[in-house]
């Protein structure tokens, strides 16, 4: 029996993550800020593949509240195999437009968490020989798209230096880097989904997340879903910068 935990869990690539895992048959922890959404994902977890469940509300911006989920994920006699760090945190305004707290507080979701929960967790899944983290990163981690690129950029480095470091160990680091994704998170950010990006950007969740668990599967290091994002990302090897610059409104309508 395997046990996952799933930050950001009870909405868009967090449920979906925690619903496939759960139909492969783990238990499930279950991260994020709202207890009663949190209860009702576990029971319709519990209640559909018969797993079981534990919820964890917490605020990761707060770091009393950060300090629990790293406590549970490094608790040796009650071992996590699977680290989903997917919470999200988006800003639609420009850098000078957002002030810096808020600024530094989807820094603190984006970066400071994900390296403190990676942190937590590995050393149990090194001792074991088995074990892995997917960090939720983004597309816009090879597009210059301000403070929110920046932070996915770091996501993608740290998870490829992690997984040449203890892939040999029998754990595996992966960066997801989805693109434009039919969740809730745009609607959060007072995004028009359809002015935004065109249509043919657009995925759905549940494809993602299992081609997602395929490449995890198979030890890769970086999963990009579909041809279009693969072309994207060739693609921001060879364009200039000023060129990748006019498309960075996108996303934002």
């Amino acid at each position: 029996m395997s046990t996952s935990l799933v930050t950001g869990a009870t909405a868009g690539i967090g449920h979906e993550f925690a619903r496939q895992l759960a139909a492969r048959g783990d238990d499930l922890i279950l991260v994020a800020r709202d207890r009663a959404r949190l209860e009702e994902v576990a029971a319709e977890l519990r209640s559909s593949y018969g797993i079981g469940t534990e919820v964890l509300v917490a605020d990761l911006t707060d770091l009393v509240q950060l300090a629990t989920v790293e406590a549970r994920l490094a608790d040796r006699d009650r071992p996590v195999d699977v680290l989903v760090n997917n919470a999200g945190f988006g800003l639609k305004g420009a850098f000078l437009d957002n002030d810096i707290e808020t600024e530094q507080r989807q820094q603190d979701v984006l970066v400071r968490a994900v390296l403190r929960l990676t942190h937590a967790a590995l050393g149990g899944m090194v001792e074991r020989g088995h074990g892995g983290v997917i960090n939720v990163s983004s597309v816009a981690a090879f597009l210059p798209r301000g403070t929110y690129s920046a932070a996915k950029a770091w996501v993608n480095s740290f998870s490829a230096w992690a997984h040449q470091e203890y892939a040999d160990r029998g754990v595996t680091v992966m960066a997801l880097c989805p693109g434009f994704v039919k969740t809730e998170f745009h609607e959060r950010l007072g995004v028009d989904r359809d002015a935004s990006a065109p249509k043919a950007l657009w995925l759905e969740p549940d494809r993602l997340v299992r081609d997602a668990l395929a490449d995890f599967d198979k030890g890769h290091s970086l999963s990009i879903p579909s041809k279009r994002y693969k072309t994207i990302v060739t693609a921001t090897r060879v364009v200039p910068r000023p060129v990748l610059q006019r498309f960075q409104g996108l996303g934002r309508k």
